[in-house]
């Protein structure tokens, strides 16, 4: 885990690429997208399978790290109305069964307007953006607000990292801004896109089990 300070706050980023608010004890991840490989599926896309697993098998690592007292969805849990699959849902009820005792919220994205809100079987409260909490606003879309730091998801940030001669390696980052932070894909099917740095911004790259500061990188 890395600590850093956002708007006052003490934050620890997960190498899982998830966020924890240790002031409100919340988890904070960004483009779960589960089902993404069902529905390329069920369009006729051969994708290989059991990324839900390895997904949900990623929160309960993340849970277990720091013992939250609730979850918070930053948009895109599930991937689309195709995603909603008996085996899609069932491995998400059964995860859910395993948490019983958490709260989660979901602050809906673009992706969970086509997909529709969880099922109300697994418990997850739905609130749209911005949700303000503390000096933050939570969002799924990172644009600025006038409410304070927005913490969001949607872009899957990712920064290349240079080696030796022509060597760079492309890993999944959070990408903080003056005034937005930008968090992970989540999923386990989920692209990236290496985002664009100015100076003053913050970067910390997901490398296995770590998280780096590449910010002068």
């Amino acid at each position: 885990m890395t600590s850093v300070e956002i708007a006052g706050e003490s934050v620890l980023l997960l190498p899982e690429k998830a966020l924890y608010w240790p002031a409100r004890d919340w988890l904070l991840v960004a483009d779960v997208h589960l089902g993404k490989s069902a529905s390329f599926r069920a369009m006729g896309v051969p994708v290989p399978g059991g990324t839900t697993g390895e997904t949900l098998a990623r929160l309960d690592a993340a849970i277990a790290r720091v013992s939250p007292r609730e979850i918070v969805f930053l948009g895109d849990f599930l991937h689309s109305r195709q995603a909603r699959t008996p085996g899609v849902l069932e491995a998400a009820a059964a995860w859910r069964a395993t948490h019983a005792g958490l709260a989660m919220t979901l602050v809906r994205g673009n992706h969970d307007r086509h997909a529709g809100d969880p099922p109300a079987a697994l418990r997850i409260d739905t609130v749209g953006e911005p949700f303000t909490a503390g000096p933050f606003v939570l969002c799924h879309h990172p644009e600025p607000r006038p409410e304070g730091y927005v913490l969001a998801g949607h872009l899957h940030p990712a920064v290349r990292v240079s080696g030796r001669g022509r060597d760079s390696l492309r890993l999944p980052c959070f990408h903080f801004t003056a005034c937005v932070g930008c968090l992970p894909a989540f999923g386990a099917f989920t692209g990236t896109a290496l985002v664009s740095r100015e100076a003053g911004d913050r970067c910390f790259a997901v490398a296995d089990d770590r998280v780096i500061d590449v910010s002068l990188l």
